[in-house]
């Protein structure tokens, strides 16, 4: 035994000091690209968990990369940071050459051999990740089929006419005409039941035989890039459908259950995201607060909301509406589900060491005016976050929380200082998606007695003076059902809102570390509409109804 003991005590000091070895290794490379670094004028980086924007990496070809040792790492409209290994080797300049007459302009930086393989094997993960199956929709005869469907009856009788392995180009394209935002397989005892995702509920389509089941899984697994003969754990891929100017993409999860795997089709629909702040569905009191705080240059905006709430795309309004050549903005999400263009927009890798805190460590010393943090998952990138706002950044994230109140409770859960929380953050939102009643079958009535009294106890503590006209005779819509609609009353969504900014008396609130409790009634106190509230005055509008309110916000 005592020998064992030895030998493995000279391993682990073996292990060490080659461990030591390597580490003295890698410093002498980026110290001799520190040196590099002066004498040529031209800053020094380390790519270690940097920000690198895939945009930015596919402008230039891995090869094209290889052979002029370098890597395009941010891309800010024409604008590309290219780290360099020697800015003076000839394959280099000639690299740099083709990007200028390509109309590129090039910001360089040093970095050391290991930084630049860190660079380079980004184009692996991103191989891996993007590894897709792009299918053209005039190679599918999607297109064609998709004009054949107008609602979920028309998509039913096409597919009871055939058999289970060739419907997937229907399910697509019916998803993609009805507007559904996710398509559902799920296997039970004696039949597969499939169901679409129209405006955040659920509707059956059709229930069908297992027989071929498999085979339309097997297919679904080949274009998402998924492994076929694994059955017991579950897989996540996906593919692209390529229209004319418009890549669709779907996002496919794959989940073994009691009767054989479920499949969830998730389909992102750029179209989708290409909403102004105007069409959000904020009320003009709201939208003109938002607008002034997107005119302030530091401090956090913070969403909240339940996942299929809308923040992302609310995040995205934010950007689009600030976006402009003066400004830099660098983003980190997980993952880059919608690309805008003139913004460096980098995809949290952990197998790479970029997570949220570790890539938003590095964005910050990327001098960006905007950072939008795709959600705020831990204290550690809470507290970068927050003190990005209080440094000369404008922040955007996300929190999940049932309420606008609830946010600041929950930084502190995390382990953020009320100190440093309460100067950070400028606002919080809250927000849902209730549907619009359908323009063709919804039918305004005179209000029922149970749903005015609804309305009357949601404002009796404050707001009564936004119900100066209504009144038990007042008429609201109710939905009915019809074809255009698919029976469901609805067609479409709309936001719902709340929102509350940071004064003086809030801050010095939050610096006692206050319960959610505590915060909503300083906000309501200072004039915040709630969530009910704000439903309900949308259903007074005709913009929705008081039972959809009630299901997606009732409290």
């Amino acid at each position: 035994m005592p020998p064992q003991t030895t030998n493995n005590s000279s391993s682990d000091l073996e292990k060490k000091l080659n461990e030591k070895m390597e580490a003295m290794k890698l410093q002498q490379f980026e110290d001799e690209s520190k040196e590099l670094s002066k004498k040529t004028g031209l800053p020094y980086l380390n790519l270690k968990a940097f920000p690198i924007d895939s945009d930015a990496l596919s402008v230039l070809d891995e090869s094209d990369a290889h052979a002029g040792q370098l890597a395009v790492i941010t891309k800010t409209g024409r604008k590309l940071k290219v780290a360099v290994l020697d800015p003076e080797n000839p394959k280099t300049k000639e690299a740099l050459s083709k990007l200028a007459a390509a109309g590129f302009i090039c910001d360089l930086a040093v970095v050391s051999e290991t930084s630049l393989a860190l660079a380079w094997k980004r184009y692996t993960l991103r191989g891996a990740q993007e590894s897709l199956n792009i299918i053209s929709i005039g190679d599918t005869g999607i297109l064609g089929i998709e004009k054949e469907i107008k609602n979920i009856s028309d998509l039913k009788d096409k597919l009871t006419s055939m058999p289970v392995t060739k419907v997937l180009n229907i399910l697509i394209a019916g998803a993609l005409k009805i507007g559904a935002s996710d398509i559902h397989f799920e296997p039970e005892e004696k039949t597969i039941r499939l169901r679409y995702r129209l405006d955040g509920v659920l509707n059956d389509v059709v229930n069908f035989s297992p027989d071929g089941y498999g085979q339309l899984l097997s297919r679904i697994k080949l274009m998402s890039g998924l492994k076929i003969n694994i059955h017991e754990s579950p897989q996540d891929g996906r593919f692209t459908i390529r229209e004319k100017d418009n890549d669709i993409e779907v996002r496919v999860s794959i989940l073994p259950g009691s009767y054989g795997e479920d499949i969830v089709m998730r389909i992102l629909d750029p179209l989708t995201i290409k909403q102004k702040l105007e069409d959000l569905g904020m009320r003009p009191d709201t939208l003109e607060i938002i607008r002034k705080l997107l005119d302030k240059t530091t401090g956090a905006i913070l969403t909240t909301g339940p996942t299929g709430s809308g923040k992302t795309t609310t995040l995205y309004a934010f950007i689009k509406h600030i976006n402009n050549p003066d400004i830099k903005i660098i983003t980190i999400e997980d993952p880059v589900e919608y690309h805008i263009e003139g913004i460096a927009q980098t995809q949290v890798e952990p197998d790479a060491g970029y997570t949220f805190a570790s890539g938003l460590r590095s964005i910050v010393r990327q001098d960006p005016d905007v950072i939008l943090v795709g959600e705020i998952r831990d204290v550690e990138t809470a507290e970068i976050a927050m003190q990005a706002a209080l440094t000369g950044h404008l922040v955007f994230s996300t929190l999940h929380t049932n309420d606008a109140a609830g946010a600041i409770p929950r930084l502190i859960d995390f382990g953020v200082k009320p100190i440093t929380i309460a100067p950070a953050i400028n606002a919080v939102m809250a927000q849902r998606l209730v549907r619009r009643p359908c323009p063709k079958c919804g039918k305004k009535q005179k209000i029922k007695p149970e749903d005015f009294e609804i309305i009357k106890k949601a404002f009796a503590k404050n707001g009564n003076e936004r119900l100066k006209n209504f009144n038990e005779k007042s008429e609201v819509v109710y939905p009915d059902k019809c074809a255009a609609c698919n029976s469901t009353g609805y067609s479409g969504r709309v936001g719902v809102y709340e929102l509350f900014e940071i004064d003086p008396e809030l801050e010095k609130l939050i610096q006692r570390s206050p319960a959610i409790s505590d915060v909503r009634e300083m906000a309501v106190a200072k004039g915040m509409i709630t969530l009910l509230q704000d439903g309900l005055l949308k259903a007074i509008e005709g913009k929705t109804t008081i039972e959809e309110v009630m299901r997606v916000i009732g409290q």
